[in-house]
């Protein structure tokens, strides 16, 4: 691989050309990794993908500090239309609300491309062990974290939070998707979508459709009825063959809870942990969630964690201080 690396704080960034031809803003032809590098041996490293929007990268790389701490690589893969991918006029993952199910195929894909290959940029280090490879994917970044771990079983272990599949319920029922279906009710799309009653044609029981029709990753893009199917992390769960630490909020409003419960279905080897928090206010109980990731990393018992009285009790004082 041909890249540029320079120091920026705490960490690298590595610059390098996409494997694309971006049918938006040239700008996004430049591929950002941060990469969090450990002192002393790396444990492994951990491909990190952060949620769609402006603000939430740099508050979110508090887990490549903390994990570096425990020997492991973090690299914070900057997704498609974020920071320096975009032109400045442009809100940060706004070509991602599109309506159009034939564009977001194109953009969704593009960004799996983007995870697949940082691990190619993983893979030219000399301290870089394919035994000790994980993936951890917040909110939006869960959505493409899914889709990257079906895909590519480089990745030994998941961790994805505060997130979820069918595109039914994340683009009709999150607040974050107002302007999405703003478009649909004005536009419509392609296939004339627009309105939940429409999508019900397609995907009244997306979950239940997945889970008797789609056997293999063609049949994703053959046996859907509608090609919004490509490009949700719910049609990708179930080839996620990888064990999985699944993180959801109790009371997490954005990502809506239907979806959270169909994605976590599909999913077959998952350890399932509650935090007693919402999507945004998932960020002040980091230290817990951080701990947990790097015990389950390390194949360590978690149970305990969980049912220790003092710790969870600690545990929902902090999110009270939201």
């Amino acid at each position: 691989m041909n890249y540029e690396v320079r120091d920026e704080e705490d960490y690298l960034v590595y610059t390098f050309n996409t494997v694309y031809i971006d049918p938006i803003y040239e700008e996004n032809e430049t591929q950002i990794v941060h990469v969090f590098q450990p002192q002393g041996k790396v444990k492994g490293d951990i491909v990190f993908l952060h949620g769609i929007g402006p603000n939430n990268i740099p508050y979110l790389e508090w887990y490549g500090r903390f994990f570096k701490k425990f020997g492991y690589r973090t690299s914070v893969v900057i997704l498609p239309y974020h920071l320096e991918r975009k032109p400045k006029d442009v809100e940060d993952g706004d070509p991602y609300y599109s309506p159009e199910p034939k564009e977001c195929v194109v953009l969704f894909h593009n960004a799996v491309k983007d995870v697949r290959r940082s691990i190619d940029l993983l893979e030219t280090f000399d301290d870089f062990s394919e035994d000790n490879l994980y993936l951890m994917g917040v909110s939006f970044g869960g959505i493409i974290g899914t889709m990257s771990l079906a895909l590519d079983q480089r990745i030994k272990k998941g961790i994805l939070m505060i997130t979820g599949g069918n595109w039914r319920w994340i683009n009709f029922y999150s607040p974050y998707t107002q302007k999405v279906r703003e478009r649909y009710a004005k536009e419509k799309n392609s296939f004339g979508c627009d309105s939940e009653e429409f999508c019900k044609k397609f995907r009244s029981d997306a979950a239940t459709f997945v889970k008797d029709n789609i056997n293999s990753i063609e049949d994703i893009f053959s046996k859907t009825p509608i090609t919004c199917y490509h490009y949700d992390s719910l049609s990708y769960a179930k080839f996620v063959k990888q064990p999985v630490f699944f993180v959801k909020g109790s009371f997490d409003k954005i990502m809506p809870h239907k979806a959270t419960r169909d994605l976590e279905k599909l999913i077959s080897n998952k350890i399932v942990r509650r935090i007693p928090a919402g999507h945004k206010s998932s960020y002040f109980l980091k230290r817990f969630v951080g701990k947990w990731v790097i015990n389950f990393l390390e194949k360590e018992e978690i149970e305990q964690q969980v049912k220790d009285k003092e710790y969870r009790k600690e545990a929902f004082e902090s999110s009270g201080k939201v």
